[in-house]
């Protein structure tokens, strides 16, 4: 059989992984700069953990995991018989790869708070998987490297999240822009728009503007049985002023009334006033009205944050979810969180020409090898350099050294080490620079200083 990769995953080479590296090194510095402490959590949950926290769509993306032996034979022959799938989940799955890691760090809290001391300030950095439609930066697999802080309603956790993005995409030399809502505003927009109770079915429309525009916006709230009137009075949305304060001001006189609106505009101009006040420039921070967020959990502050002049989907995203514990039982335990999405940050780099194309952090010196006596010589200089930090390897066999110099060329290894037993007699060793084509012979001493 012809070996094949599983739809939505991919290999990653040696430089591939280095450049990875680079990334998830310059986040991890900076989310234990900013106060949070590492954790990790299984790749899979119970199902009852995951289903009912991503809304409907979500749950349908979640990869569930069969239970182990005859899972058949459990299962009601009626349900089986009419294909009734949503029935048969509950008899033949009870874990599920996990969908994010915010959910599961929720549950994390609920079984430990009583450990914790709050505010408790966390970052994980693992894979999760979608049962999603692959695409352009769009995996089955993927990267999530996130930074939580449960146990506070201050504001300022909002504000230093923003900062924690601008720092690190600024290190990264990536220009972006955060786009920043409320879920409350949300709230007060479909008060304002007499659509309260189809809040869902508005959210959920909004966040596609990007994919599908006003007009398919528009078309799949009128399928949702929102009334024409409706759509009208929100018609606004889709013409909104560059300056985020100014918009911020619109929307106080529309909720005049409307409770959860004002609030949602209080936290959002708090949050949008310091920033700039901290000398974030408005370019690199957007209110944007319409930005919904597709999870059910978020409760406040939202955030999604978008590469500059590259046409790619969102590159990180969050939001304040000051409920999520209590589905496990444990209440009045806040919570916001941001993520960066690894592999589209990997995808922006590249395309952005980003990645040092002269970084070797491979192997630099490969020996030779000349035969037993003289293998057992050069393999006691490699573990001197290799203390040093200095990474070297000896040619597994004693071949001809035009082949030696070919590995040496494909592996992209800089420097050929002769160490043979002329060498060896007079402690000297010859380096080869491939690059530049010089020689030289040095004593051994001088080699290993």
């Amino acid at each position: 059989m012809k070996p094949s990769l599983a739809k939505g995953t991919r290999d990653f080479s040696a430089g591939e992984v280095i450049r990875r590296r680079q990334i998830i090194n310059i986040l991890q510095k900076n989310f234990e700069l900013f106060g949070f402490q590492p954790l990790e959590t299984p790749s899979f949950e119970n199902l009852s953990t995951l289903t009912g926290k991503y809304g409907e769509e979500g749950d349908r993306l979640i990869f569930k995991i069969l239970n182990s032996g005859d899972y058949a034979s459990k299962t009601k022959d009626e349900d089986w018989n009419t294909k009734n799938s949503q029935k048969l989940i509950s008899q033949i799955s009870e874990k599920a790869l996990r969908y994010d890691l915010t959910v599961p760090f929720a549950r994390y809290v609920a079984m430990n708070h009583g450990q914790m001391v709050f505010p408790f300030k966390r970052y994980q950095i693992q894979p999760v998987w979608r049962a999603d439609r692959p695409q352009k930066g769009r995996f089955r697999e993927f990267y999530q490297c996130d930074a939580d802080v449960v146990g506070s309603e201050s504001l300022w956790q909002e504000v230093e999240l923003v900062q924690l993005y601008i720092k690190s995409f600024s290190e990264l030399k990536i220009p972006v822009t955060i786009h920043l809502n409320n879920r409350k505003v949300l709230t007060g927009l479909a008060e304002y728009a007499g659509i309260a109770d189809q809040l869902i079915d508005f959210t959920v429309a909004l966040d596609k503007l990007d994919k599908i525009g006003k007009e398919g916006v528009v078309n799949e709230l009128l399928q949702k049985n929102i009334d024409q009137a409706s759509i009208d009075k929100l018609d606004f949305l889709f013409a909104q002023s560059d300056d985020a304060l100014e918009n911020v001001q619109q929307l106080k006189t529309k909720f005049q009334g409307i409770e959860s609106g004002l609030k949602g505009v209080e936290e959002l101009e708090f949050v949008l006033t310091k920033c700039l006040e901290l000398g974030i420039v408005s370019e690199q921070l957007k209110f944007d009205i319409t930005l919904a967020r597709g999870l059910d959990y978020y409760t406040g502050a939202i955030f999604e944050v978008k590469a500059k002049d590259v046409e790619m989907g969102s590159i990180g995203g969050g939001g304040r979810y000051d409920n999520l514990t209590e589905v496990f039982g444990v209440k009045n335990i806040p919570g916001i969180g941001i993520s960066f999405g690894l592999d589209r940050i990997y995808l922006v780099m590249e395309e952005m020409n980003l990645f040092s194309a002269d970084e070797n952090t491979g192997v630099q010196y490969l020996f030779a090898n000349y035969g037993e006596a003289e293998a057992l010589e050069a393999v006691k200089v490699i573990a001197q350099l290799r203390l040093k930090g200095i990474s070297a390897e000896l040619y597994p066999e004693s071949a001809k050294l035009k082949k030696q110099f070919t590995y040496a060329e494909k592996k992209g290894i800089p420097n050929l080490v002769f160490y043979g037993g002329e060498e060896i007699s007079n402690s000297k060793i010859t380096v080869k620079h491939l690059l530049s084509g010089e020689q030289q012979t040095v004593a051994l001493r001088e080699f290993l200083v």
